[in-house]
């Protein structure tokens, strides 16, 4: 019985210990400026206009720079357009794996400090990430049916 117990003790350290290293390898690769190259939203062709982050519209998001500082989990981003502003914004992300052995990439939006002023953040699924790209997608209820929006970075 001890045998059993050790085994299935060792077992679940091995399992934790791998979806770590996965998380670990993820915020390793993140590191880095990126730029937000497209915004989509796969299933509907309409003209749309989505404020993203509760923040600033798909169209200002566009070729918008980003860094993502892996040591701390801070990170910056500054909109593509000047007519959008050009002061950057800061947040605080991390990487959670779900049940389903996808990633999510959680954004809290906080001031220059890295101090939020509410509990608000954002859960967005990370669905590619290479050294090169990565795509992320939020899936929200638009008029009762689901509505995502697909983000892509390069490096």
């Amino acid at each position: 019985m001890k045998k059993i117990a050790l085994v299935v003790f060792v077992m679940a350290i091995l399992v934790s210990c791998g979806s770590s290293a996965v998380v670990k390898e993820a915020r390793s690769t993140m590191k880095g400026d990126w730029v937000l190259t497209s915004i989509s939203y796969p299933g509907n062709e309409e003209a749309l206009q989505v404020t993203l982050l509760n923040d600033t519209s798909s169209e200002c998001l566009e070729n918008s720079k980003w860094n993502f500082i892996s040591n701390n989990n801070t990170g910056s981003y500054v909109p593509g357009k000047i007519m959008c502003g050009t002061q950057p914004r800061f947040f605080r992300w991390s990487i959670n794996e779900t049940t389903a052995g996808n990633y999510d990439l959680m954004l809290k939006p906080t001031d220059e400090d890295y101090k939020s002023a509410s509990d608000q953040g954002f859960r967005l699924n990370l669905t590619n990430l290479t050294d090169n790209t990565m795509v992320w997608e939020q899936t929200i209820t638009f008029e009762g049916e689901p509505f995502t929006i697909r983000m892509n970075f390069n490096k």
